[in-house]
């Protein structure tokens, strides 16, 4: 599998934020969204065994993973790898970016955190809608907003999907008012998370963190 970067910190966002976690990215991803900040998973990283993945990871005390990437789920051994977390007792979570089926898992112990790209993303057209569908009420659905379309646009999914799991809106980094994008909710009754990227606020927009 290739592997970008093993490191262990703190849950940034989603349902986990702020918990000590493990982090293993991988190399490759299938969107080129506009606001990514991990382009340097596209390429950079290296093939490792399974055997030496589960020994890097046992360097600390933490039975918390987080599987991302890039797009986890382009790596073949993706669900090999999940098994063998699961059963060596890791409580697992996975980032995925919406465009890959998640039916795989879904049908494991596994919490999904799956994206809905909006249209400041530039890859809203790549999303793969029957995803909402199999996610489970401890799934979490998010949509990065950059504005009031990408706002309007995450509302009308929700409204039409109506999914069973959490969601959380989360702020462009850099580019939306987070304070705004809470009155939006709040005006609109939206039953969602406001999501922070709490890793950038603590340490900055930089690797390993």
């Amino acid at each position: 599998m290739k592997i970008n970067e093993i490191f262990h910190s703190i849950q940034g966002e989603g349902k986990n934020v702020g918990l000590p976690t493990i982090f293993v990215r991988t190399t490759g991803c299938n969107l080129r969204c506009r606001y990514c900040d991990t382009t340097y998973a596209y390429y950079e990283g290296e093939e490792m065994e399974l055997q030496d993945i589960m020994k890097e990871i046992r360097k600390w005390d933490c039975k918390r993973i987080c599987l991302t990437g890039g797009e986890p789920l382009l790596q073949e051994e993706m669900t090999e790898f999940a098994d063998i977390l699961i059963s060596r007792g890791y409580t697992i979570n996975i980032e995925t970016n919406g465009s890959i089926d998640i039916s795989d898992m879904t049908e494991r112990d596994i919490t999904v955190s799956m994206d809905i790209k909006c249209p400041s993303s530039e890859m809203d057209d790549r999303m793969r809608m029957e995803n909402i569908g199999l996610m489970r009420e401890r799934d979490e659905l998010k949509f990065v907003i950059g504005g009031r379309n990408d706002y309007e646009y995450a509302t009308d999914i929700i409204k039409k999907y109506k999914p069973v799991c959490s969601i959380a809106m989360q702020p462009a980094w850099g580019e939306m008012d987070a304070r705004k994008l809470a009155e939006w909710m709040l005006g609109d009754s939206i039953d969602a998370r406001l999501s922070f990227q709490l890793h950038k606020i603590l340490w900055g927009n930089r690797k390993g963190i």
